[in-house]
């Protein structure tokens, strides 16, 4: 199992988003800058995190992007599900019948994982940053 890039960095960009000590919306380039990504990449990952309700734009020449969500509510499973989408991540191919035990356990598993990832916010890891 492995996530993709983007969500690597949309997870950083939330921290440094987060971490921000201002409300002043912070640019696309220096997001990236900080990334060593591509200006053109990260946008489209804010996109995704603008479209989740997590991030807003401010254009003009003072723009960039800021959270919209107060930052202790934010948690890893959003921005994954942001990024990545909410389907399962495994699905059993074979026919036997109602329920596969294979795909049962693989789905306890999930479920462990996606409520680990619920219940850690961005905000926590920002504070061990801080220290």
């Amino acid at each position: 199992m492995k996530f993709s890039k983007a969500t690597n960095y949309a997870l950083h960009t939330t921290l440094a988003l987060v971490s921000a000590s201002s409300v002043k919306p912070i640019g696309v380039q220096q997001l990236a800058k900080s990334q060593d990504v591509s200006t053109t990449y990260l946008s489209k990952i804010l996109t995704k995190l603008a479209k989740a309700g997590i991030i807003e734009s401010a254009s003009g020449a003072q723009g960039g992007y800021r959270l919209t969500r107060n930052k202790d509510e934010i948690t890893f499973l959003d921005i994954i599900h942001a990024i990545e989408g909410t389907s399962s991540m495994f699905e059993c191919d074979f026919v036997h019948g109602d329920e596969c035990l294979i795909q049962a356990e693989m789905k306890n598993a999930e479920q462990k994982m996606l409520q680990y990832l619920k219940e850690t916010k961005i905000v926590d890891i920002a504070h061990k940053q801080s220290t």
